[in-house]
């Protein structure tokens, strides 16, 4: 089972990177409802990608911000210098034995329980 971070969606809009789409059709992908947030939250986001990320978000899976992922989440964030977003991803992750596919895979490498993988072909 796989967790999906925010910035694997974004890359799937560009062209270069539409293989990543066929993660998304997985029923065994998911999402944490933070990066509904970090992703349409954008301040620059056209309407063409707001409606591209809506539909991505609504074929995953997606897992609430439970106080149990929060409560990871802070110490996940206090242990390891975490952005908030990253803090909430790494302790979904985490809770739910999930592999977290990432671009960014330096921000979690840290977390030696989280087991991490690039699906970007670069």
């Amino acid at each position: 089972m796989k967790l999906i971070d925010s910035n694997i969606i974004i890359y799937s809009a560009l062209q270069q990177h539409a293989y990543l789409r066929n993660i998304f059709k997985e029923d065994d992908t998911f999402v944490s409802e933070i990066s509904l947030l970090e992703v349409l939250g954008f301040g620059s986001i056209t309407d063409k990608q707001e409606k591209y990320f809506n539909a991505v978000f609504q074929m995953l899976n997606k897992i609430p911000v439970s106080s149990e992922i929060i409560l990871n989440g802070i110490l996940l964030r206090k242990k390891y210098k975490l952005s908030v977003g990253d803090s909430i991803i790494a302790s979904s992750a985490l809770t739910l034995d999930l592999e977290l596919l990432t671009n960014n895979v330096s921000d979690f490498k840290k977390i030696d329980l989280i087991k991490i993988s690039n699906p970007l072909k670069l």
